[in-house]
């Protein structure tokens, strides 16, 4: 049977549909001879997110995203639609997850399995939705809070500027520039006194070296005593000082318990109280004796004796001190 050029024209267009049809859809993800299925993730924002964006699993891409569209439920909220050729199984409670591809951009899908015990994942069954913080957001993050901080840090630095040109009028900037010239002469002094205490160290070199030699002396000296010092008897001479010591402590005992003769003087009250009336009756007769030295002592050339006094100044008969001349010589 011979085939028209009607019939092999017919066929090469159905052809060539097919193959069209299969090279698009295999472009947007789906392979028309292998068996997929599709799953749903609802997002609230899927920027950077395209159509034939891989879908993985664990870093294995397993499948495409297929189409992205506006729900009309009045939140605005995108419905994506996986397709997804492998044959692995998962619970329906896993997570499709939005993540970052690169620093520049660009959005994936990532399906993190649960292996919870719960139903397998079905065809055209709904994914949990979450996105995964990118460098882009974590350096937002991060500079939301410095920025704020730099902010409130230029405003500080805003009212320091105005309090100091409210502090720094004409007067104080005069002030300053008057405290500046003041330690620049001061300066200049300092240097001129440091000029002046130069050249009297070099004057006085001789000297002071001679100084130093001596400190020098006398510290290999002081060394030398010390070493004296610690060669020396000493435990020999702390005994010696505390035997010492004891006696005198034995001693200060027996003057404290009135032992001995300095003892009884300090403790005999009967000892001092005679001694006092001796020494009282004693000041009596030396003032008796000056206002009435006759009644103890007379003196007469010719012999003659005197009469006697008592205590009352009666005269009695003469039981005194006859004291002549002769007697004196005698």
């Amino acid at each position: 049977m011979k085939i028209t050029q009607e019939v092999k024209t017919a066929i090469l267009v159905i052809t060539g549909v097919i193959f069209l049809i299969f090279g698009f859809n295999y472009l947007k993800g789906e392979n028309l001879l292998d068996s997929s299925r599709t799953f749903y993730v609802v997002y609230d924002n899927v920027e950077g997110l395209t159509p034939s964006t891989p879908v993985t699993i664990n870093g294995l891409q397993v499948g495409n995203v297929k189409t992205i569209t506006i729900q009309n439920d009045g939140t605005a909220s995108l419905l994506v639609e996986l397709i997804v050729n492998h044959e692995f199984q998962f619970s329906k409670n896993s997570t499709a997850e939005l993540y970052d591809t690169g620093l520049i951009g660009g959005k994936a899908v990532a399906i993190i399995p649960a292996f919870d015990g719960a139903e397998v994942a079905k065809d055209n069954s709904f994914l949990k939705a979450s996105k995964k913080s990118g460098l882009t957001d974590l350096v937002a993050e991060k500079l939301a809070p410095l920025q704020d901080k730099v902010e409130a840090m230029a405003d500080n630095a805003d009212s320091l500027l105005v309090s100091l040109n409210q502090v720094f009028d004409e007067k104080t900037k005069q002030n300053l520039r008057d405290a500046v010239a003041g330690l620049n002469e001061t300066i200049t002094s300092f240097k001129k006194t440091s000029n002046s205490l130069n050249g009297i160290l070099s004057e006085n070199k001789d000297k002071i070296d001679g100084t130093l030699t001596n400190l020098n002396e006398a510290s290999t000296n002081i060394s030398k005593l010390t070493d004296s010092l610690s060669s020396a008897n000493i435990s020999q001479m702390v005994n010696n000082i505390e035997k010492t010591l004891t006696s005198l402590n034995g001693v200060l005992g027996d003057l404290e318990q009135g032992n001995g003769s300095v003892g009884k003087l300090l403790k005999d009250e009967d000892l001092y109280n005679n001694l006092e009336g001796a020494t009282l009756q004693l000041e009596q007769l030396l003032q008796d004796i000056k206002l009435n030295p006759k009644r103890y002592f007379h003196f007469s050339v010719f012999g003659k004796k005197p009469n006697g006094f008592d205590a009352g100044q009666n005269q009695v008969e003469d039981n005194g001190l006859d004291l002549d001349i002769k007697t004196l010589q005698n």
